[in-house]
């Protein structure tokens, strides 16, 4: 092996993001408006959402320009690297080749940027002045506070209160770029109001937070939209950055995948990394996997309903076509707060009902002993969210070697945990545990989705 790292020079790092809508043999279901149950038009959505953003949303085009404005700040850290992970190989004694997309390396920590830099870039463009979002993790509120301080536009992120505790450190970096962070549920909106009237001890949830930052939003429609960091077709659009990179730096490194991971919450890293390669099973009829992981605590993918639900708790947005355990489902508090959501993506959910996409959950103790293994060996500390994907990685590999043959597996890296060492001091102290929820648990409020 000649190298470790693949680094693409960034003359050819991709100028057009990829919609995998246009080669999907079953198009995703319309949105539909909770209310009346009328198709949501662009027009609908650009009332909480930028236009061109909306517009995006329920394209067709195979392929969308990346603007230079937006090419711009992604070269502060674009392309990524792509590493095989050589540590982990020998560590596993298999005859796998494993190769992971780090996309750490922004100013970040994740790959939430590939979104909040367009995202803020199309809203500074219409002239807005404020954005509102959610955050779980805090990942994509540092992510849209950093890319809302780029283009002179105020942030206010509401935070899931259990995260908000956990992690103090992600919060300071919104702070620190200039964003207002609130613990959600908060006393500013009736949405958290309310929350808080039925459980003044509310821990909050993904759905939760979003319904706070949407009508936060609505409240001051001259000067104000909403930003998503995850679910919505437009912002897995602007994450295929990655594997579209990635693909770029396998020819690169004289490796074909056989296997494409990535971890889900509502599917933005999963989609970033695999929609580009799943381009080349639709068009090319390529052998390959590609498999979303999701936290055994919250397994709207492989315990789901396949039908329609709303995407926060108020019910703000529009019903969206997904496997979903019910909007008000209420996860346990892993540490991996990013995937602590009710539902997943159109997309990923079509992708997944025709068999395209395979989806597995994992307990939180075998991803963090995935992320140590993966530190010891590799040097890189993980974010929770990412072992998620480590974990069935290593999976893979160990079967490869009880098999006897070679596979090749790429993973997507889809932030660091450096700022998350308090899930590895609880880990490591003995003090993390695995939740399962029971049928009857999920039961409660699967009845929310309506089956198509």
């Amino acid at each position: 092996m000649k190298s470790k790292k693949f680094i693409l020079p960034e003359t050819l790092m991709p100028t057009a993001w990829y919609n995998i809508v246009a080669d999907m043999p079953t198009p995703p279901r319309p949105y539909l408006d909770p209310r009346t149950r009328a198709e949501v038009t662009v027009a609908d959505l650009e009332r909480l959402i930028a236009s061109e953003l909306a517009r995006q949303e329920l394209s067709r085009e195979r392929y969308i320009e990346i603007p230079e404005e937006v090419q711009q700040i992604y070269r502060i850290w674009r392309p990524a690297p792509l590493v095989r992970a050589t540590g982990l190989e020998k560590a596993l004694d298999t005859p796998a080749k494993i190769f992971f997309k780090n996309e750490g390396v922004s100013p970040v920590g994740s790959h939430k940027p590939n979104s909040a830099v367009p995202q803020a870039y199309y809203n500074f463009k219409q002239g807005v002045k404020r954005l509102t979002t959610e955050t779980g993790a805090g990942q994509w509120g540092s992510a849209l506070a950093f890319a809302g301080r780029h283009f002179g536009l105020d942030v206010d992120v509401y935070m899931v209160r259990v995260s908000y505790d956990q992690k103090p450190y992600r919060r300071l970096m919104m702070h620190t770029w200039g964003a207002s962070c609130y613990s959600s549920p908060t006393d500013r909106t009736a949405s958290g109001r309310a929350a808080l009237g039925r459980d003044p001890h509310c821990m909050g949830s993904l759905g939760l937070a979003i319904s706070e930052a949407v009508e936060a939003a609505l409240a001051e429609p001259e000067t104000t939209r909403y930003c998503l960091g995850s679910v919505m077709n437009h912002v897995l659009l602007h994450q295929t950055i990655t594997g579209e990179e990635a693909i770029r730096q396998m020819e690169m490194a004289e490796a074909e995948a056989d296997v494409i991971i990535g971890c889900v919450g509502g599917g933005s890293n999963f989609g970033g990394i695999g929609f580009p390669f799943l381009r080349k099973k639709l068009c090319e009829g390529k052998q390959l996997r590609v498999v979303a992981v999701e936290p055994e605590s919250c397994p709207k993918l492989t315990r789901g309903t396949f039908g329609y639900d709303i995407g926060d708790v108020s019910g703000y947005t529009p019903l969206i076509p997904m496997y979903s355990l019910g909007h008000d489902f209420q996860p346990s508090a892993i540490h991996a707060g990013g995937l602590r959501y009710h539902g997943a993506g159109s997309i990923i959910s079509q992708l997944l009902h025709d068999g395209l996409i395979e989806a597995t959950s994992v307990g939180q103790t075998e991803t963090m002993r995935a992320g140590i293994l993966f530190a010891r060996t590799e040097g890189i500390i993980p974010a929770p969210e990412s072992t998620h994907a480590i974990a069935v990685a290593i999976r893979e590999a160990l079967q490869a070697k009880e098999e006897g043959r070679e596979r090749t597996i790429l993973f997507n890296l889809s932030g660091h945990g450096t700022i998350d060492l308090y899930a590895y001091e609880q880990h490591l102290a003995g003090n993390l545990v695995d939740y399962l929820p029971s049928d009857e648990e999920i039961a409660r409020t699967a009845s929310q989705v309506i089956r198509p």
